[in-house]
């Protein structure tokens, strides 16, 4: 039988104002530089890079909407990922059913002092997630980690592995 329901804190995690520049990095160089094109006087035909230049900049400003609107909220008994901009979903999954964690930092997310943190997990739907744009001195893992044995020992779930 399963013990009392731990009521932990609820953690909502939103990407770092600095991933917007990290994901948005190659979107305004190409943005700016067909801009760039488009105003030369030596240029005949300046409508294609007007509207190239148009149509990155309309897709470099949904892509940081997009991460605005990144939510991922960690319970007691799941970690909730609420994206979307102009339909919002909610994808769930059970912290009993996460495997695995790893941290990533490239060079830029150095540079800003974040990182990407990924979660493994048996669940169908989201095997791998992607934790973008946390703070270095956050320790989500240990957070994670730390329900995710709460909620197997909990429910009596035990990982049989063959090495």
């Amino acid at each position: 039988m399963a013990g009392p329901i731990r009521r932990y804190n609820i953690i909502t995690l939103r990407p770092h104002w600095a991933q917007y520049i990290i994901s948005q990095g190659m979107s305004f160089i190409i943005s700016c530089a067909l801009f760039l094109v488009a105003g030369h006087d030596s240029i005949t035909y300046k409508m294609p890079f007007v509207v190239l230049g148009g149509v990155m900049t309309c897709i470099m400003l949904y892509r940081c909407l997009y991460l605005y609107k990144l939510r991922y909220i960690i319970t007691s008994e799941q970690l909730i990922i609420q994206h979307g901009v102009l339909t919002r979903t909610s994808d769930y999954i059970e912290l009993y059913r996460v495997v695995d964690f790893s941290e990533n930092r490239d060079i830029l997310e150095q540079l800003f002092g974040l990182k990407t943190v990924w979660i493994f997990s048996g669940d169908r739907s989201n095997p791998k997630l992607d934790i973008y744009g946390v703070k270095e001195r956050l320790d989500v893992v240990r957070i994670i980690r730390e329900r995710v044995e709460y909620n197997k020992k909990r429910k009596g779930i035990y990982e049989i592995t063959n090495r």
